[in-house]
């Protein structure tokens, strides 16, 4: 039997690659090469699975001319980039890397608090241009982070982890809001209170976003969320672009109708929204929540385990749909 064909779509660590191509016959893309979906669809014609990341689109027109595509492996945990229903309906495999980016994640999401709360992009800023020039007591008095209100809004596992950084590290009164509630052992551990999306919104010093992206959670935080929020909160998300509608977000900034915001997603990234950077009171990072080497590292591994254990042993390792045994 062949060896399955593997297109590695982005560049990634070299030894994962040396590990793939130990059981398959591997495409890479060693220059990081930004493909169109019709050079990815040529690429992925003769492909039997594919190792992907959040760039490129799996949809159903892509499917239609892969017609030896059995797996996806997409190295993140978010899989908004899936059709997941086209690939369901054409029998190909699609999985994610869940849960060893969780402490990584919560650290930065907790890191982008910290520095949107303290101001510290803005006065970084003020310091590099020169305009430094003497002291005043409320030169960049930021909101208080100890002792104050913690709203995570999603509690899956990284928000737990935010909400134990928060509650353990800094004192904070922690609320969160979730489609279902945690078990009474897990709020004990997080010490953690579960409150209704009006209360979350009105009552949080620090706004936390930690929701998968669905249809349901699009724009899960718009101008009549934001209106709902205390005029000196602080709005972080760590989550998915789109989640936020960030023409809204960007005005209410303009108006300082919420104090600051630290956005590590967006919609329709790497594009910003204009608004955006043209306010000071927000930090903004390009989707690097886990971008630390030994987390980026255990992605790559988790997402080549899923493609060996799938061709070897007929099933992956953290599977994002059912699909019929072939």
């Amino acid at each position: 039997m062949p060896e399955p064909r593997i297109l590695v779509t982005r560049r990634i660590f070299p030894e994962v690659i040396e590990r793939l191509s130990r059981h398959f016959e591997v495409e890479s893309n060693p220059d990081d090469v930004l493909w169109t979906q019709a050079e990815l669809a040529q690429r992925m014609a003769d492909k039997d699975g594919a190792f992907t990341t959040g760039s490129h689109r799996i949809d159903k027109a892509l499917l239609a001319v892969s017609p030896r595509l059995k797996i996806v492996a997409n190295m993140a945990v978010g899989y908004n980039n899936f059709d997941v229903e086209a690939m369901t309906a054409a029998g190909v495999q699609a999985t994610n890397t869940p849960d060893v980016l969780t402490e990584t994640t919560a650290d930065f999401g907790f890191a982008l608090l910290m520095a949107t709360a303290r101001r510290i992009t803005e006065s970084e800023h003020y310091l590099r241009a020169g305009q430094w020039t003497r002291w005043s007591y409320d030169m960049f008095a930021g909101g208080e982070v100890h002792g104050s209100t913690l709203g995570i809004l999603g509690m899956g596992r990284i928000g737990q982890g935010i909400a134990r950084r928060g509650a353990h590290g800094f004192g904070m009164d922690v609320i969160y809001h979730n489609r279902s509630r945690l078990s009474p052992e897990l709020e004990a551990e997080c010490k953690a209170r579960y409150v209704g999306k009006d209360e979350l919104l009105a009552q949080a010093d620090h706004l936390v976003l930690v929701l998968p992206y669905t249809p349901e959670s699009h724009h899960a935080i718009g101008a009549a969320e934001i209106a709902r929020m205390k005029t000196t909160a602080t709005l972080i998300n760590i989550a998915r672009g789109g989640i936020v509608d960030d023409a809204a977000l960007a005005e209410a900034l303009k108006d300082r109708r919420i104090a600051a915001a630290g956005l590590d997603v967006f919609e329709g990234e790497p594009s910003v929204h204009p608004g955006l950077l043209e306010v000071p009171n927000v930090v903004l990072t390009p989707h690097i929540a886990s971008a630390t080497v030994a987390t980026r590292l255990a992605m790559a591994n988790l997402a080549a385990d899923n493609l060996i254990a799938f061709f070897e042993k007929g099933a992956p390792l953290t599977p994002v749909n059912r699909i019929a045994s072939r």
